[in-house]
């Protein structure tokens, strides 16, 4: 991983890994919100990079999207 790339690069990046995974497994942004019992807007801004999640709410993600954690953490 380039340890150069920025807070905000990251999260574009991670937030791109999540819609990957989202779309991959067929959900909507407002299905994943229902299934993470979470508003439809933080959803959009976590794919956007504009949340910094916590590594729980990261693991709750990887588990109901059912993806290895270390796919949706993967930057190359």
């Amino acid at each position: 991983m380039n340890i150069d790339i920025s807070k905000q690069e990251l999260l574009k990046k991670f937030g791109l890994n999540v819609k990957f995974a989202r779309m991959k497994k067929g959900l909507t942004q407002e299905q994943l919100a229902d299934l993470m019992g979470i508003h439809l807007t933080y959803i959009a801004k976590i794919e956007t990079g504009k949340i910094n999640m916590s590594l729980g709410k990261i693991l709750e993600i990887a588990k109901i999207l059912k993806i290895d954690i270390n796919k949706l953490l993967y930057i190359d």
